[in-house]
Parts: structure tokens; sequence; C-alpha cells
């Protein structure tokens, strides 16, 4: 019984390192190669399977304040550069990370951060209400 706890121990820790360490790496690797127009991407979460087959990339856009077109087809565009260049940024990270198997890259668009600026800005505008109502 403590012999199979450790192990699920070793192997959650293991798993901790790998999505440590893609997240980092690969997030150098983008910033180094790839070039979105007129925003940043950011890397907000990796998450990895049991296995250590497949990982679940999420990223986020923050536009540029020039940025003319909407939130949405720049989520779009950046996905579609990310996975156009899913196998190269692939073969980087295995070529940086030293482990046996890389895990399969899969992209996710995070609306997170885009949710909580809609939220910060119901907040933004019930306030300036309340203050004209008092």
């Amino acid at each position: 019984m403590v012999v199979s706890c450790k192990l699920r121990q070793d192997m959650k820790h293991r798993s901790e390192r790998v999505v440590n360490l893609i997240k980092e790496e690969l997030s150098k690797i983008i910033a180094r190669e790839l070039e979105f127009p007129d925003c940043l991407m950011t890397i907000t979460s990796v998450e990895i399977d049991k296995k250590l087959s497949r990982a679940m990339v999420n990223f986020s856009v923050l536009p540029s304040l020039s940025a003319s077109s909407g939130q949405a087809e720049k989520f779009e565009a950046v996905l579609k550069i990310l996975e156009n260049n899913r196998r190269h940024l692939q073969y980087l990270l295995m070529k940086k990370i030293n482990i046996r198997q890389i895990p399969e890259i899969v992209f996710k668009i995070d609306r997170g951060l885009e949710a909580a600026a809609n939220i910060e800005k119901l907040l933004i505008e019930a306030k300036i209400e309340e203050d004209k109502v008092s």
C-alpha cells in the first residue's frame, strides 16, 4: 500500500515537472520562432494526461491598442498560426527537453482574461451609474 501511494506521488510530481518544463520552454520557443500581428500571445497553462502523451496548451491573446479587428478574430488568427506551426514547435521542444516521449501538443484558447476584462468593464460601468445616481 505504501509503495503504490509513493508511486502515485512520484508520477504526480513527474507530471507537474513535465508540465512546468513544457510551459517554460514552449513559451521561449514561441517567442523566438513566431510572430503574431498586433497582439501578444501568452501561454496561460498546460494540462497533461496521465500517460504523458498529450499536452493541452491553453493560451490567451492580449491585443495592442492600435488593433482594429475584434478579439475573437485575434484568437482565431493566433490559433491558426499555432496550429500551422505545431509540428515544428513540437520538434524544437523535443530537442530542448530530454524526456523519452514528447507529448502531442494541442492548442486551446483560454478566454479567462477576456472574461475578466469584461467583468471589470461591467463593474466600472456600474460604479459610474451609481455615482450618477448619488
